[in-house]
């Protein structure tokens, strides 16, 4: 867990908005048989999205963290975290499956 205590900037910018937007779909897209794009949608379906969208952009200042590897569930459960994040087959995802393994033994 991190919580970030910072200076919130509120963006409505859509241009700044579509970038992001553009560029949030891109990464969650990639590792799926066929990417979906924001450009798939139709100009007016995006556009009503992007108006319903605030950007959020935090000038840290405080950086809290704290570790919450399931060490609180039954074992069970931790294994069973363990093996779907094994299953999604990111880097990121085995990293942290390695974290939660640690606290089983």
């Amino acid at each position: 867990v991190v919580h970030v205590h910072g200076q919130p900037t509120f963006i409505e910018d859509r241009d700044w908005l579509h970038a992001h937007v553009g560029r949030l779909t891109g990464e969650h897209e990639a590792k799926q048989a066929d990417p979906w794009q924001v450009e798939d949608a139709p100009a007016d379906f995006t556009e009503t999205l992007l108006r319903a969208i605030v950007g959020v952009e935090i000038r840290i200042q405080r950086i809290e963290g704290k570790w919450k590897t399931s060490q609180n569930r039954p074992e069970r459960d931790r294994q069973g975290v363990v093996d779907g994040l094994l299953g999604k087959g990111d880097a990121h995802a085995a990293a942290m499956a390695a974290l939660v393994q640690q606290q089983l033994q």
